[in-house]
């Protein structure tokens, strides 16, 4: 099944379940946020799975799907922890910054716990002081988790996966070699990270998802043009179980923590990119006299994963940049 969360007076939206080609919808009154239908998810998963099969048999009221009036699926979340899943990335953004990978990160996932309580819905803007900062779009398949014990296996963390779907986890480039040589961590860097439209559950995916991966590609574009469509199944060196037991290695998690595949990059260059920054590192190792810019305001990013018959899985992140409130 998919879930989306509608906008509506209330923080955290109206749960609905969305149809397979993402056209109609139902909410289900008794579970009217994910965080409830996560929080009690043996419980609910059955009559959220009626509602999917009679949407897919049009069977019974729905409405029509519009992404545009969706919410994140979780628009503030108890916890998002964001990996760097695909080494390929970690080793050429560090090379641009003049940093070595060390070997431990070929051993052990990298990861940090970012600003979880205001997620973006997917066609929000990107907000912005200043052009100035090297604003950078990341595209990334992430995952909802269930309650996750202390000390978890990988392959037990891969049964707490919910749900599936993509983010957008902007990065403020700029800003980042000043927070690090603090030794601290990423926190201005950051800005606020956008969600797709919609989430599937593993067993949507059929087989695309599986060894705790997405077996699909993870279209980019910038003003329309292609930045790159990585497959996100291929070089990933992290699969989501790992990471999970990583996060969960002296820690429990609770239902609703948000995990990030860290962007998706493919060691291929024929891939493409799925961030400006690696886009601009491969140019620099080429060569290039100048590099692609930052995102400038007024710039249109799309993030999509279609399947093999080119049907959008989660729905289009589809955002434009705004820099200091002016209207984009």
């Amino acid at each position: 099944m998919k879930l989306a969360t509608l906008r509506n007076h209330r923080r955290d939206g109206q749960l609905v379940v969305v149809s397979r080609d993402l056209q109609r919808m139902r909410a289900l009154p008794e579970c009217p946020t994910l965080q409830e239908a996560l929080d009690q998810w043996d419980r609910m998963r059955p009559a959220l799975q009626r509602v999917a099969d009679e949407l897919e048999a049009r069977q019974g009221p729905f409405e029509a799907f519009h992404p545009e009036a969706c919410a994140a699926p979780l628009p503030r979340a108890y916890q998002w922890l964001d990996a760097s899943a695909y080494l390929n990335h970690v080793e050429l953004v560090r090379r641009a910054r003049g940093a070595d990978t060390p070997d431990e990160l070929r051993r052990d996932p990298l990861m940090y716990q970012g600003g979880s309580d205001d997620f973006l819905g997917a066609h929000d803007p990107i907000e912005a002081a200043d052009e100035a900062f090297g604003i950078d779009l990341e595209a990334e398949v992430v995952v909802i988790t269930g309650d996750v014990p202390l000390g978890c296996s990988a392959e037990a963390a891969l049964g707490a996966v919910r749900l599936v779907g993509l983010a957008n986890d902007v990065t403020l480039r700029h800003l980042v070699p000043p927070e690090i040589a603090k030794g601290f961590g990423f926190l201005q860097s950051k800005p606020a990270t956008a969600l797709s439209p919609v989430l599937a559950t593993p067993d949507e995916l059929g087989p695309h998802w599986r060894g705790g991966k997405l077996h699909l590609p993870l279209v980019s574009t910038l003003n329309g043009g292609r930045l790159g469509a990585p497959n996100a199944g291929v070089d990933m060196d992290f699969d989501f179980g790992r990471l999970i037991a990583h996060a969960a290695r002296t820690r429990r998690l609770v239902a609703g923590t948000i995990v990030g595949s860290g962007t998706v990059s493919n060691r291929d260059p024929a891939a493409g990119v799925s961030c400006l920054a690696e886009r601009r590192v491969r140019e620099q190792l080429g060569g290039a006299s100048t590099l692609t810019p930052f995102l400038r305001h007024g710039d249109r990013v799309r993030i999509e994963v279609r399947d093999p018959d080119g049907h959008s899985v989660f729905g289009a992140i589809a955002q434009t940049v705004r820099i200091g409130g002016v209207p984009a």
